[in-house]
């Protein structure tokens, strides 16, 4: 049950189920929802990615966020030991298959070409957790910034860090998308009173 104030995430095996399902739908899901994740990108911002935002010499994004949020500029995500992970092979899957007549600037395009709009990108993502199995209360795109600051929190990332990650100007918008679960707290808490007894 979701607590007043308590921002959902995916645990990594429901992010997993995520790619998964993502993947059997279309590289374009895949790869859309594999980059939402990695850069705490909102429905908005990673409709709105563009060719230009792509650093193929680097291998990086630039990630202009909404809200006043920072811009910045992003390695792509290279998970050869998960393929599922696997941002660069993912975006390379779905240009790959990108209709060659689509002359669009927008990486990811609708169906008909042109920028895909983000209550698109919202459908979509809705069919893919469903199909994952993924509890309706985290069938919606937001749930993926929450979840790479959780996980970068739980592996005992610097917030600093997170922070930079999220594209955060205030330290207390990080705080905002950090949470745990009971079983987190309660395995912090143990482990603290190992530690100190």
């Amino acid at each position: 049950m979701k607590k007043r104030n308590q921002m959902l995430f995916l645990s990594p095996d429901e992010l997993l189920s995520l790619l998964a399902a993502a993947r059997q739908h279309s590289n374009r899901a895949w790869s859309m929802i594999c980059t939402s994740y990695w850069h705490a990108l909102r429905a908005s911002e990673v409709c709105g990615l563009t060719f230009a935002d792509i650093d193929k010499e680097n291998d990086a994004l630039t990630i202009r966020r909404l809200k006043d949020s920072l811009e910045t500029k992003q390695a792509f995500r290279k998970q050869r030991g998960v393929p599922l992970l696997d941002e660069e092979k993912a975006l390379r899957s779905w240009l790959a298959e990108r209709p060659a007549d689509d002359q669009s600037t927008f990486v990811f395009t609708s169906q008909k070409g042109g920028e895909m709009d983000r209550t698109a990108f919202w459908r979509m993502f809705q069919d893919v957790a469903a199909a994952a199995g993924i509890p309706q209360e985290k069938r919606n795109p937001r749930v993926l910034k929450h979840s790479l600051a959780s996980h970068m929190v739980a592996a005992g990332e610097n917030l600093a860090h997170v922070q930079q990650a999220l594209g955060h100007r205030s330290y207390k918008s990080t705080l905002c998308y950090v949470g745990v679960s009971d079983s987190q707290a309660d395995t912090a808490v143990q482990r603290a009173a190992s530690n100190l007894f």
